[in-house]
Formats: structure tokens, sequence, C-alpha cells
């Protein structure tokens, strides 16, 4: 059992845009040290095997959303406000793997419709529901005697930016070498109102493997395309009466909710850190899969 620290132990005040890139990742590597933690780490199953594997994300503030001349703004990114992640938590790496979801199908039995494309491997687990998802957090927190869930999109947001204020954690013009996109509706040229005739990268018509993209300064990877992620927040059409500490309204009642991250299937802006996307309850998709939040 890890020790349990004081809201004031942990300095959260921390507004990480004005931070150089060295100190946002000494702000991860002395969180973790107070926690008693490594920056990355895995929780151990029942079987013995390891869980998905973590990234430590401390607490700070951030500028959530995106303003109306970053390339791509949709006005459901709007307003630009501040955010602050009151309690440090710790994030997948990657998004859950088939073979991770496997280990639960068949550990309780879930059933797996012959009719879905189904992935393999260490590919994102794709077509299930948010429910499915769940019941796999569920699975993963009975498993490790810890609290799994997902991220608030406030959380998802500020855990891929790590201190960015680009459109990307890498800066604002992206190729294929860091975002896995629809090859044929690039970023860069559609901003500088370039014409292409063919694609700059290959196209592929499925997702990738996990861990193939750059990660971000806390050692996340693919967090742009490859596939969109579920969060646990209600879609709202704006950030308009958002909560502004991270965590989710939950007086609000929406029959959707909101997803990140772009997907192999659609235009590179989707991909960028504020973009957002509708998604219903019950919906699955050949391009939507999760990432893991343990509380510490």
């Amino acid at each position: 059992m890890q020790p349990i620290l004081q809201n004031n132990e942990i300095d959260n005040s921390k507004f990480l845009p004005d931070l150089e890139q060295i100190e946002v990742k000494k702000l991860q590597l002395d969180t973790a040290n107070k926690l008693n933690l490594q920056p990355f780490f895995s929780d151990t199953l029942k079987s013995g095997a390891n869980g998905p594997e973590l990234a430590i994300i401390p607490s700070g503030q951030y500028e959530m959303g995106s303003t109306v001349d970053e390339f791509g703004h949709h006005r459901h990114e709007y307003p630009q406000h501040y955010t602050s992640i009151n309690t440090p938590f710790a994030i997948g790496r990657f998004t859950v793997t088939a073979e991770q979801f496997e280990q639960f199908r068949e550990d309780t039995e879930w059933f797996l419709r012959s009719d879905l494309i189904w992935s393999s491997g260490k590919k994102p687990v794709i077509n299930i529901r948010s429910a499915d998802a769940h019941l796999y957090l569920d699975w993963l927190s009975e498993q490790t005697g810890e609290h799994y869930r997902l991220p608030t999109e406030s959380e998802w947001e500020y855990a891929t930016r790590a201190g960015s204020t680009t459109a990307f954690h890498f800066g604002d013009d992206i190729t294929c070498k860091e975002v896995h996109f629809h090859s044929l509706f690039p970023y860069n040229e559609a901003k500088q109102k370039k014409r292409w005739f063919l694609p700059l990268c290959s196209p592929m018509t499925t997702t990738l493997e996990v861990g193939t993209k750059p990660a971000n300064q806390w050692g996340l990877h693919d967090v742009h395309g490859n596939v969109w992620e579920f969060t646990d927040s209600p879609w709202r059409g704006s950030h308009i009466n958002s909560n502004r500490d991270g965590s989710i309204d939950t007086s609000f009642i929406s029959s959707a909710i909101v997803t990140k991250g772009g997907s192999w299937f659609d235009e590179a802006v989707h991909s960028r850190s504020a973009a957002r996307k509708k998604r219903l309850f019950d919906e699955m998709d050949t391009n939507l899969g999760f990432r893991v939040v343990r509380e510490i």
C-alpha cells in the first residue's frame, strides 16, 4: 500500500506552459518520488501478469481548448480556459491493446461478436462500447486492488499536452512520422492552402501497433491519431460552463460522451490536442478505443 499524501504535500499551482520542457519532465519525476512510485510502472494482476503500463501525471494548471487562430479550430473547442488539475494521477502510456483486453475476455467470458472486425496483439482494442471499457476497468480494479477508470476530457488533454500550447504536443506541423491519420487529408498542406494530389504517406486502412509514434514529455504514445479514445465526460457543445478543476459535472446529463485524439480514418486536423468528437454511449467503431486512468 502506497502512502496517502495530503493535498498540500504536492504543489498543484504550477502553470505548465511557463515551464521549460526539462522542468515539465522533472515535475513528473518529483511527483513520482513523493508518491514512492516510478514515473512509469505497472500494477500486477492476480495471474502474476502486468497490467497496462502507466505514467505518473503531476498536478498543475494549463489552458484547455483552442483559440480561433489555431488551424482546425472548431467552435465546440471554445472558449479556451484555465483548468487546474489538483490531484496527480496515472494514465496508460498506450491505449489498451487487443491482447490486454483478451485477458479480461478470457477471465470473464465477455461475449465477442464474430460479425465484427477484431484487432489482435499489440494493436488497440476496437469495436467495443464505452460500457465494455467500464467492464474492463472494473475487472482491472478487482485484479489489482487499485481504482481504474476512464480519464475526464480535461485530464486527457492535460496529459496529452504535457505543458505544450501548440496544436500537437510536438509543435504546429505534423507528418505521418508523428501521427497516424488519413493520408489523403494532411495537416500542413491544408493549413498552407496547398493543392495536393498524391498522399505523402502510404495509405493504411487500419490501426498501428501501440507505441509506433513518438511519446510526449510524459511518456504517452499515440495520443494523436491511430484511434479515438473514450473519456468519461458527457458531451457539451462548447467549454462554456465546464468545470475548471478537471472534474465531470455530474448534474449535466447527455446522451453522448467526448472522445479525443483523432484516428487513422480521420483528417489530421482532428488529431490536435484540443480536438474533440461527440460519440454516443453505445457507439462502437473500428477507430475507437480507450486509455486507462489509475487513481493514486
